[in-house]
C-alpha cells in the first residue's frame, strides 16, 4: 500500500477499482478514502493546523492538492487567513470575506505517511463493506439462508454467508446437533442489527418459523398461499406441531404436507434432525381446535374460560399420560399453538372440581343471602356463581327458575345488592386501614377490593400508581402448562417459564383500561403545570408593567 499512494495516477485508478470490485463497494467511496489518506498526509507535512484538500479525478487519476484560505483584514490564524494583499497575491479579484484556494505541489510521502494512509483506506473501505453487508441483509430478516459452518466459539456457530457471517447461538440450535467446521447449514435470519463492531445477523434453527419456511419450500400449496401454516409450536430436536388451513375445498391440507408417502413432510423432518411433526387442521373455534392440537389423545370435553385466558380439557382416565406427554410436551405444545394455558384433567378430577366449586358456591349464597342450603343450591344448579350475577341479572330471568316468583326473585337481588354493599364497605375501611388515599377511589375502573390490593402492594397515592406501567398493573400471569401433581419440568436456556403478573392481573383488566386507569392517574401531574405557567406569564406581565414608563 505504501506504494500504492505514491504510485502514479493510473495505478491509483486500478487500485481503487480492484478494491470496489472485490469488497463490492461503490468505487467512488474508495475514491473518497484515497483522498482522505492524502490529505492526511499532507496535514502531517504542511502542518494538521492547515485546511488542506485533495482531489482525485476519477475518470483520469489526476490528484490536485490545495490549501483553503480565508481573506481578513486582520489576521489571527496564520494557518487559514490571509490579508487581503497575500491575498490578491493568490487572486486578483480577492476581497476580504472571500474562501480563495492555494495550490500545494504534490507530496513525495514517507514510510510512516503512506503506512498512515494505508490505515485510514483500510478503515474507509472496512465502514464501506459493513454498511454494504447491512444494507443487504437488513430486509431479509424471515428468509432461509445456506451457508459453511466457519468455527464454532463458545457453544456458538459462526457461518460465513458469503458476503458475510452470521451466528446462529446456543439457545437458537437444535440440542445435540453436531455442527463442524466445512458442514454446509441452512437457517433463519432471525434478526440483523447495527453494532459497532459491524452488522451482526443472527440465524435461528430452533424457532418455529424455520419450520414454516421448510414446509414452504418443500410444499407447493403452501407457496402459492393456496394452504397456510396458520400456528406452529417447537420443543426443537424433539417434537413439533403446525395447524394447517386450505383455502380450496378440494385440497386436503394435511395430506399436502405430508406428501406422498410422506415425502414432504419426511424432507423437514430430515433437516430438523429426525424432529416428529404433527400436522393438524386447523379451526376458527378454538374448541375444535384444542381437540385438534392434543392428537394423538382423546378429549372428552372442553370447558373455556375467556377471562382468564384458561382452558380445561377433561380427558379418559387411559388417555391421560398421552395426553400430558413426556414431561409435559404434548400438553405445552397444544398450549404454544393454540395461545392459551391448557389444563389437563380426568374425568374423576373434573368431577371432584365440579363439586368442590358447587359446595364453595352453595355455602358462599347461603351466608351472603341468608337462605337455606336447598334454595342456594338451586340458584348454583342455575349457573349462578357470584353475588353479581344475582343482584344484576334481569329479573325476569331470576324469577323464571321453577319454584321462583317476582317476589322471590326481588327479595333475593335486594339481599344481593346489600351483600356487595357490605362487601365494599369491608373493603373501603380496609383499604383506608392500609393507607391508600381516597384520591384513588375516584379513578375509573377500580373498586375497593382493588385499591385494598393496591395498598397492599405498597401503591398508596396517585404519584405510586402513576408511577407505573399499564403491564404492571394489569398483566396476567401465564404459567407453562402442566397438570397438578406433575414432576418439575425440563427446561431449555432462554426458555421462560412464566410472564411476572401485574399488581391487579388477578382482577382481568382489559388493556384499555389499564390505559385509562394510568392516564387518570398521572392527570394531576399536567394540572400542575398549567397554574406554574399562568404564574409564569403573570409574572412576565407585571414585570413588563413595571418596566413601562408611567
Amino acid at each position: 500500500m505504501a506504494t500504492a499512494i505514491s504510485a502514479n495516477k493510473a495505478e491509483l485508478l486500478a487500485i481503487a477499482n480492484s478494491v470496489a470490485s472485490e469488497k463490492m463497494i461503490d468505487k467512488g467511496i474508495v475514491i473518497e478514502a484515497i483522498e482522505e489518506a492524502i490529505q492526511r498526509a499532507a496535514r502531517a507535512r504542511y502542518g494538521a493546523e492547515n485546511d488542506i484538500r485533495a482531489k482525485l479525478d476519477a475518470q483520469t487519476g489526476d490528484l490536485r492538492l490545495w490549501r483553503v484560505v480565508e481573506v481578513v483584514e486582520q489576521v489571527d490564524d496564520y494557518f487559514k487567513q490571509v490579508d487581503l494583499a497575500a491575498g490578491q497575491k493568490l487572486q486578483k479579484d480577492a476581497k476580504v470575506g472571500d474562501f480563495i484556494v492555494d495550490p500545494l505541489p504534490a507530496v513525495d510521502l514517507g514510510r510512516i505517511d503512506a503506512q498512515s494512509a494505508k490505515q485510514v483506506i483500510f478503515q474507509k473501505v472496512r465502514e464501506a463493506d459493513r454498511e454494504r453487508q447491512f444494507e443487504e441483509y437488513k430486509d431479509r430478516a424471515g428468509e432461509i439462508i445456506t451457508g459453511v459452518v466457519k468455527s464454532v466459539e463458545f457453544g456458538h456457530i459462526v457461518v460465513n454467508l458469503g458476503r458475510a457471517e452470521g451466528v446462529i447461538r446456543r439457545d437458537q440450535q437444535i440440542p445435540r446437533e453436531l455442527m463442524r467446521v466445512g458442514d454446509r447449514v441452512r437457517a433463519l435470519i432471525l434478526s440483523v442489527r447495527r453494532e459497532n463492531r459491524g452488522p451482526q445477523i443472527f440465524l435461528s434453527r430452533a424457532h418455529p418459523d424455520f419450520m414454516k419456511k421448510l414446509f414452504a419450500q418443500e410444499v407447493p400449496e403452501i407457496y402459492d398461499g393456496i394452504i397456510e401454516i396458520k400456528a406452529a409450536a417447537r420443543d426443537p430436536g424433539s417434537r413439533a406441531k403446525i395447524g394447517v388451513i386450505s383455502y380450496d375445498g378440494s385440497i386436503d391440507p394435511v395430506g399436502a404436507c405430508v406428501g406422498m408417502k410422506g415425502s414432504r413432510v419426511q424432507a423437514v423432518v430430515q433437516e430438523m434432525q429426525g424432529e416428529k411433526i404433527d400436522i393438524i387442521p386447523w379451526s376458527e373455534d378454538t374448541a375444535t381446535f384444542v381437540v385438534n392440537a392434543l392428537q394423538p389423545a382423546t378429549v372428552q370435553r372442553v370447558v373455556i374460560d375467556e377471562d382468564d385466558g384458561r382452558i380445561e380439557v377433561v380427558v379418559p382416565d387411559d388417555q391421560l399420560s398421552l395426553a400430558i406427554g413426556r414431561r409435559g410436551q404434548n400438553v405445552r405444545l397444544a398450549s404454544q399453538l393454540t395461545g392459551k394455558q391448557i389444563d389437563i384433567m380426568t374425568e374423576a378430577d373434573a368431577s371432584e372440581k365440579r363439586q368442590r366449586e358447587f359446595v364453595e358456591r352453595s355455602t358462599m349464597f347461603q351466608e351472603e343471602l341468608d337462605v337455606d342450603e336447598t334454595l342456594a343450591q338451586l340458584l348454583v344448579a342455575e349457573g349462578f356463581g357470584e353475588l353479581e350475577e344475582v343482584a344484576y341479572v334481569p329479573l325476569d330471568e331470576l324469577a323464571s327458575i321453577e319454584g321462583f316468583d317476582d317476589e322471590l326473585a326481588e327479595e333475593l337481588q335486594s339481599r344481593a345488592t346489600e351483600a356487595l354493599e357490605r362487601r365494599e364497605e369491608a373493603a373501603r375501611q380496609e383499604r383506608r386501614g392500609l393507607g391508600v388515599e381516597d384520591d384513588l377511589a375516584e379513578l375509573p375502573h377500580l373498586t375497593e377490593a382493588m385499591l385494598v390490593t393496591l395498598g397492599k402492594a405498597g401503591i398508596k397515592t396517585l404519584d405510586d400508581l402513576a408511577d407505573l406501567a399499564t403491564d404492571e398493573l394489569i398483566a396476567k400471569k401465564r404459567n407453562e402448562p402442566r397438570r397438578r401433581g406433575d414432576g418439575p419440568q425440563t427446561r431449555r436456556p432462554g426458555q421462560r417459564t412464566e410472564d411476572k403478573a401485574g399488581v391487579l392481573g388477578e382482577y382481568g383488566l382489559t388493556e384499555e383500561q389499564g390505559n385509562e386507569i394510568i392516564m387518570a392517574a398521572r392527570a394531576h401531574w399536567f394540572e400542575d403545570e398549567e397554574p406554574a405557567a399562568a404564574a409564569g406569564a403573570d409574572n412576565s406581565g407585571e414585570a413588563a408593567d413595571a418596566d413601562t414608563p408611567q
